[in-house]
């Protein structure tokens, strides 16, 4: 290892967590004409700056966006805040250009903020974005979300694979692969990780969910109810057990009208309903329950 690799990692947590010249928040800069830039080396603290000083990468080759995705996201953003935050680079003291997080920074704008949470990194800087990261990834008071945050930005930013990033960070690929599919999950889950209220092995389980809304009612479910791993676990595999699709006849689509009806009981039961109606105008409703917490949940619905 080189005399300037050792310095830069014996710098510690002082060099991810304190401010400095380089990665000082947007407050700290004069307004003065003369400010200059300083370069130091500092990349591992999260700034909070103006997003109209933020200029759009002319390199992004991203240009579609889909339009209800970002309703969505900005919609998540007013109740959550930005789980994930933006990587951009220093232009000068009132200028930076983005790096990565088109989508966040549009979707910021819909919800009206006017700063938003970002990496700020200087030029030529990746050789000590790489050791700052590995670095941070060791700390031990990390969340299972900064982990993932961290392992992402390494692929992003480093142009790491997963094999090569598991080696840097002395983890197998199974192991990086878990903390990334944390990403994938909605935003009010993030959330709950990140603030410690679920755990990784909770949040392990929920991940298996193919479907979206089953693991927000999930996880609604772990919150209210304090569920255990273990408890959640089994939870899941009853569900993905009841959900497995047995072969035969397909049945008849439903009408508007019924169909209307099973998502409004849906809705109003917080979970799937499923409506079925013969020909002859017989049926039955199907309305299924996580547990016998839930189970009664339902029936104190029934009897209002």
């Amino acid at each position: 290892m080189s005399v300037d690799k050792k310095k830069a990692l014996g710098k510690g947590l002082s060099a991810l967590l304190n401010d400095t010249p380089s990665v000082t928040s947007h407050k700290s800069f004069s307004s003065s004409p003369e400010t200059t830039v300083n370069t130091g080396n500092s990349l591992g603290s999260v700034n909070e700056i103006r997003i109209a000083e933020i200029e759009i990468n002319p390199f992004q080759p991203r240009t579609d966006f889909d339009e209800q995705a970002l309703i969505e996201l900005a919609e998540s953003i007013k109740v959550q805040g930005l789980i994930q935050p933006i990587t951009v680079r220093r232009v000068n003291s009132h200028s930076y250009q983005l790096i990565s997080g088109e989508r966040r920074l549009r979707a910021s704008k819909r919800a009206g903020l006017n700063t938003i949470p970002a990496y700020v990194r200087t030029a030529n800087d990746q050789q000590m974005l790489e050791m700052a990261l590995i670095e941070n990834i060791q700390r031990e008071d990390l969340n299972a979300m900064e982990v993932a945050l961290s392992f992402q930005r390494m692929i992003d930013e480093c142009s790491l694979k997963q094999e090569e990033l598991g080696e840097r960070v002395s983890k197998n690929r199974s192991t990086v692969n878990n903390y990334l599919r944390l990403l994938k999950l909605p935003p009010s889950i993030q959330a709950s990780i990140r603030d410690g209220d679920i755990s990784m092995g909770h949040a392990r389980a929920l991940i298996t969910i193919a479907d979206p809304i089953k693991q927000v009612h999930l996880h609604q479910q772990i919150l209210q109810y304090g569920l255990s791993v273990r408890k959640v676990e089994e939870m899941v595999r009853a569900l993905q057990n009841g959900g497995e699709k047995k072969e035969g006849r397909k049945p008849e689509p439903l009408s508007y009208q019924v169909q209307k009806i099973q998502d409004d009981l849906a809705s109003r039961f917080s979970t799937r309903v499923k409506l079925t109606i013969s020909p002859k105008g017989a049926g039955r409703i199907e309305i299924p329950f996580l547990s016998e917490d839930d189970l009664g949940r339902i029936l104190e619905m029934l009897d209002q």
